[in-house]
């Protein structure tokens, strides 16, 4: 599907001119409206506290401030910041430790390097086509870690999601040091 990307404005954070260039280039060639550019994550987070952005793409490695910690200030909503954009978080390194702590951080999607156009916009796609809801725990705060449901899990349901006929009620947060049930 083809979408209007005239009025998106994206902050890409990544070290490295030249992969951020392409990255410009890809973006403008997909039709995003406006591309704020950031070396590093400290130069994103300033960007991100003055315009309106709607999605933010990050590289991981990076000297002053690195993806991970822009990723956590932003999650932990750090001077007002708006806690649910979309972040797609760039890197080179794809071991499954670095993917679930990504993930952990609060990341929205993980794209490895090299990538072609295809696998950028189909990230981006997935953020349009299939939002994932945000959590809040006591050590988390970000877009729903699960992927798709497990028909076989048989647990305590956590979220309204998992919900069932055959429960009356379930805790689902404490608030003031209360249960709060639905």
């Amino acid at each position: 599907m083809a979408y209007d990307f005239s009025e998106v404005k994206v902050l890409v954070t990544e070290d490295n001119m030249p992969m951020a260039e392409l990255l410009k280039s890809l973006l403008f060639a997909f039709g995003i409206g406006e591309v704020w550019m950031a070396r590093n994550g400290r130069e994103a987070l300033n960007i991100y506290h003055e315009q309106s952005i709607d999605l933010i793409l990050t590289d991981w490695m990076m000297r002053e401030m690195d993806g991970l910690t822009l990723v956590k200030m932003i999650r932990s909503g750090e001077k007002g910041t708006n806690q649910y954009v979309p972040i797609i978080m760039m890197t080179g390194f794809s071991e499954k430790r670095r993917v679930v702590q990504a993930r952990d951080a609060g990341i929205t999607e993980f794209l490895v390097k090299p990538f072609t156009a295809r696998d950028l916009y189909k990230r981006i796609e997935e953020i349009i086509e299939r939002p994932r809801q945000f959590v809040k725990s006591d050590d988390f705060f970000g877009p729903d870690r699960r992927r798709r449901r497990d028909p076989n899990y048989n647990g305590n349901p956590r979220r309204v999601t998992d919900l069932d006929k055959s429960y009356e009620s379930i805790v689902l947060f404490k608030e003031d040091g209360k249960n709060v049930r639905w």
